[in-house]
């Protein structure tokens, strides 16, 4: 995948040259922009993740009572004060500009391939997505920036969180 988008981008690149053919790349063509128009097609590839994926859904605040309304600035910063509460507790969406600022790329993979979140996290979603996207949307989620703070933990069953949250049917797990 990876190396399909940087071949795209080197496409793109000579066309922007002009006459330059495949020979001339090299000698043609700076290599920091082949890198920047790769690392750019990554980047697009992991904000498709992040939209087809449904992350916002959870993990931006007021995003689906928005329908998607909401500022890219705005992603991912967690599901603020909204829990999830059901049969395993009430969970909280992470802010995943913090957890991923706090990784390095290998990591962030290591962690989505072991991933196994209580619900509604579809965390096996998470773990058959592929290295490669996986890679671009932690580069995607990078570039967004550090902002925010960690979600709120996780309360047990027997807590009633104070904030607001979604219920769901208390006889399904």
């Amino acid at each position: 995948m990876i190396a399909t988008m940087l071949s795209a981008a080197t496409g793109l690149l000579v066309q922007s040259v002009g006459e330059a053919t495949a020979g001339d790349v090299p000698s043609k063509l700076n290599p920091g922009a082949v890198a920047d128009t790769a690392r750019n097609a990554i980047t697009e590839r992991g904000r498709y993740m992040v939209l087809t994926g449904h992350c916002n859904n959870c993990h931006t605040a007021g995003y689906a009572q928005r329908e998607g309304d909401v500022p890219e600035s705005e992603w991912l910063r967690g599901s603020g004060s909204q829990g999830w509460r059901g049969p395993w507790g009430t969970t909280y969406a992470s802010n995943l500009r913090v957890n991923v600022n706090g990784m390095n790329e290998d990591d962030w993979v290591t962690y989505a391939k072991n991933l196994r979140a209580r619900p509604p996290m579809p965390w096996w979603s998470v773990r058959d997505t592929s290295v490669e996207d996986l890679r671009a949307m932690y580069q995607f989620i990078k570039q967004l920036g550090l902002t925010g703070s960690p979600a709120q933990p996780y309360l047990p069953l027997d807590q009633e969180p104070s904030s607001p949250y979604i219920q769901y049917p208390m006889g399904s797990k």
